[in-house]
């Protein structure tokens, strides 16, 4: 599954559940797949971050990379 994928279905859970006439066993097995497909998200994201957060140096290293941010 993609991101966009789990995304798109993330999105058609929240608009069923707040139509609000779902049955509660209903609701509670919409609830438990959108937080898996949530944290399946936030996984890929995380590591989609961590590739981006290291950039190679002119000998072919591995280096870590960050930005600092104004506070």
């Amino acid at each position: 599954m993609t991101f966009e994928e789990a995304m798109d279905q993330l999105e058609e859970i929240v608009e069923k559940l707040e139509e609000g006439d779902v049955p509660l066993e209903e609701a509670i097995s919409i609830y438990q797949k959108g937080m898996e497909l949530s944290k399946f998200c936030h996984d890929k994201l995380k590591r989609v971050e961590g590739q981006l957060t290291q950039i190679l140096t002119e000998d072919g290293q591995k280096e870590g990379f960050s930005i600092e941010e104004d506070n």
